[in-house]
């Protein structure tokens, strides 16, 4: 059988794994998925993911990549797989790509949402999706923050400490912040679409806007944020559960 390069995009859950890359001795979405794939398609296989989200933080649209020569159509692999998963991984589509593809190189957007929930009450039903900010945020004040992260600059400021790589330059293509009512219920999303991210770059984002909203920081603030250089001088870190990776573009 010839060997087929096979994009996975996969939507999980990850309130209760350690992030998507697979780490030693826990629980993590990249070894659920290498596992699903290895009992129906052999002990071989590796699942090369685009991009490594923290613990807690969901996906929509994670890609994956496999090599298989198994007489499984490519078409019924989505559903074979998820069969396999628990219950909160499921892979949304499997489609053939050329061999050579590079599934982290070849990115050319990234979109990440950012869901807090604005109220005096814990939201229970929703807690494990979003932020709750007991209070009522100036969502211009932090749109008008954001809005000065667009473009191409170095966001070493909004990279956790952890994070070792040397070039911190990324682009982004747009910041929004956005609000929404159901039922009396004020939502806010903080959208992030870039070129890629550094570690923790958008929950950083996201909690230093936050200061902004709540009144502790002027909007111009984030600008200058930007041009430190220097973790330091940002707000911050958000949760990780408010985070979702909504699709991946090439």
């Amino acid at each position: 059988m010839a060997l087929r390069n096979v994009k996975l995009t996969i939507a999980y859950d990850g309130s209760e794994y350690h992030g998507w890359q697979i780490q030693p001795g826990f629980t993590t979405v990249q070894q659920a998925v290498q596992d699903a794939a290895r009992s129906l398609l052999g002990p071989n296989v590796r699942v090369c993911g685009a991009s490594r989200t923290d613990a807690g933080v969901h996906a929509l649209g994670q890609v994956g990549l496999i090599q298989i020569d198994s007489p499984v159509p490519t078409e019924n692999l989505a559903r074979a797989l998820t069969d396999r998963l628990p219950d909160d991984i499921a892979i949304v589509k499997a489609e053939e790509v050329r061999m050579g593809f590079d599934v982290i190189g070849e990115v050319t957007r990234k979109l990440y949402r950012y869901t807090i929930f604005c109220g005096p009450t814990r939201p229970v039903l929703h807690r494990r999706y979003c932020w709750h900010v007991p209070s009522n945020p100036d969502v211009a004040a932090m749109d008008a923050g954001a809005k000065l992260l667009v473009g191409r600059d170095d966001f070493k400021s909004f990279a956790s400490a952890a994070d070792s790589r040397i070039d911190s330059v990324r682009t982004i293509f747009r910041c929004d912040v956005t609000e929404a009512r159901n039922d009396g219920d004020r939502w806010v999303y903080v959208e992030v679409e870039g070129d890629g991210f550094l570690y923790n770059m958008v929950r950083n984002i996201v909690g230093s806007l936050m200061e902004v909203g709540l009144g502790r920081w002027e909007p111009e603030r984030i600008g200058r944020t930007l041009e430190a250089r220097d973790r330091t001088a940002a707000g911050p870190i958000a949760p990780p559960n408010g985070l979702c990776l909504m699709w991946i573009e090439y």
